[in-house]
């Protein structure tokens, strides 16, 4: 069902004050190794009005010294940094007002390849006086791109177009609901963009509202995915599964018995055939977690129960 210009335009009119311009500075040397300012730009959206949270992306405020938002009305606030995550590529910004315009967060979960998808950014602020819109679908589900920031996992590709300016800022569906922040594109594939799914997106802002940084829970060991010809060379008893070369001291997994040498089968009924597999299982999970994994030792396959705990810090 497609939808109208009326249901468009008053769509927009109902998002488009949540979304903000985000200026920093950062203090970088130059050639001469003098301290320069050096101004970034971005957008972000209102999802808090009641407490001015804003969602926006890691690599618009990393190492900013200073931040400003923008608001469509032309209204400008010195943002604090609530938390960030270089991980996801997510970061919370505050500003302290009242009377804030906030954006509906949706769910990624239901989204499906072909619905509309609507790209919003506000990458000039008081000098635009509203967002920038482009509208497409969503054109596949689960990528995975290579940036300069690292690995993003899990991303929604979309064919509305992200100008630049517009990282940061929401990808809504037709109903004005948030289904992802955009927080990146490729500038040489037709206008191919990526944004991060909101379920990510809003597990992150909490934790960063609540904790100021992401507390990720781990197993504590080191394995190897099992294929016929390292199953045939180690006399392994199955050809799938992990291979645990190392358990580390005080981890959840010694706790729970697994040693190294022991085969992991399957995480909470999911079949595991390498450790990207198991890394992105137990990224999906919070520290406390109780995850039962399938153990084979020799001739012998069981369950075994363990709780994941909080990553040690370096």
């Amino acid at each position: 069902m497609s939808i109208s210009d009326d249901e468009m335009i008053a769509m927009i009119e109902r998002v488009g004050p949540a979304v903000v311009n985000i200026n920093t500075v950062r203090l970088v040397h130059d050639y001469y190794m003098n301290v320069v300012p050096l101004r970034g730009m971005g957008s972000g959206v209102i999802f808090d009005g009641r407490n001015g949270y804003i969602l926006t992306n890691n690599h618009i405020i990393e190492g900013a010294e200073s931040i400003e938002v923008t608001l469509f009305d032309g209204r400008k606030f010195k943002g604090k940094l609530i938390g960030t995550d270089p991980t996801s590529d997510i970061a919370v910004v505050g500003i302290k007002s009242d009377n804030l315009p906030e954006a509906k967060l949706g769910t990624s979960e239901t989204v499906k390849v072909g619905q509309t998808a609507i790209a919003f950014g506000n990458p000039f602020g008081f000098l635009l006086r509203g967002p920038t819109v482009t509208v497409g679908v969503i054109s596949a589900l689960h990528r995975t791109i290579q940036a300069e920031q690292g690995v993003f996992e899990d991303l929604m590709q979309t064919d509305a177009h992200i100008n630049p300016g517009n990282s940061g800022g929401p990808l809504v569906n037709r109903k004005g609901e948030i289904i992802g922040i955009n927080s990146a594109n490729i500038p040489f594939a037709q206008g191919i963009g990526f944004s991060i799914p909101v379920d990510v997106a809003r597990r992150i802002a909490e934790e960063l509202i609540e904790h100021g940084r992401i507390i990720r829970p781990w197993l504590g060991i080191l394995g190897v995915g099992v294929t016929p010809q390292i199953s045939q060379y180690y006399d392994l008893p199955s050809d799938k599964g992990i291979l645990v070369t190392r358990v580390f001291n005080n981890s959840p997994a010694e706790e729970a018995g697994i040693s190294a040498g022991d085969l992991i089968l399957a995480t909470d009924k999911k079949s595991i055939t390498d450790m990207d597999e198991l890394t992105k299982e137990v990224r999906s999970k919070r520290v406390g977690d109780r995850v039962t994994m399938v153990i084979q030792r020799g001739p012998i396959r069981q369950e075994v129960d363990l709780r994941l705990s909080e990553i040690p810090s370096q």
